[in-house]
């Protein structure tokens, strides 16, 4: 009886020292710093988070990371972190884009990107439309190379930021 009313009392006092983790400030930045073709004007188009001009997914150049998350998207939370520390290290050298999808509204993935610390540029998939063009599911990250032309995707969150930065590497030619 009493080892049971020791670990009562052991487990109230370590979960309630847990604390809910405060929100990280993040800012829904303008897509206008992002690199693009502007004479690519045809295929899927997206606005910004911000509410602002987003671009044509064809029209996008690296050396770029594009990330495709959803505030609804658990597997997206957890890599989050990874993707704030790369940003950190890497602006500069290479651009972070994500892409909004499957929100109920625009206010979601804003409040999202405020409350995560994200601090890069995101478009908007209001309807969609980005689909087919990224496949089935979230998060997926995809390494865009100078040229436009897709070097590799990655399926699923990342587990580490080490992860991140060993594939912009290989695939981008870009070192931190």
């Amino acid at each position: 009886m009493k080892r049971i009313v020791m670990l009562l009392i052991s487990t109230l006092i370590v979960t309630g020292c847990a604390s809910k983790a405060a929100p990280i400030a993040g800012k829904v930045n303008s897509c206008s710093q992002v690199t693009l073709d502007k004479s690519v004007v045809d295929g899927i188009q997206l606005g910004c988070l911000d509410g602002g001009d987003g671009a044509y997914l064809k029209a996008l150049r690296g050396p770029l990371i594009l990330n495709v998350w959803g505030s609804w998207c658990y597997e997206c939370g957890i890599e989050m972190p990874y993707l704030r520390s790369f940003y950190a290290k890497a602006q500069g050298k290479i651009n972070l884009l994500g892409v909004d999808v499957e929100e109920k509204n625009i206010a979601a993935g804003q409040k999202y990107v405020e409350n995560n610390g994200m601090t890069w540029p995101s478009l908007f998939d209001a309807d969609g439309s980005s689909r087919g063009y990224f496949g089935m599911g979230v998060p997926v990250t995809w390494f865009i190379s100078p040229d436009g032309s897709v070097a590799y995707k990655k399926i699923g969150g990342f587990k580490n930021e080490l992860e991140i930065i060993e594939l912009a590497a290989k695939y981008l030619n870009v070192t931190l």
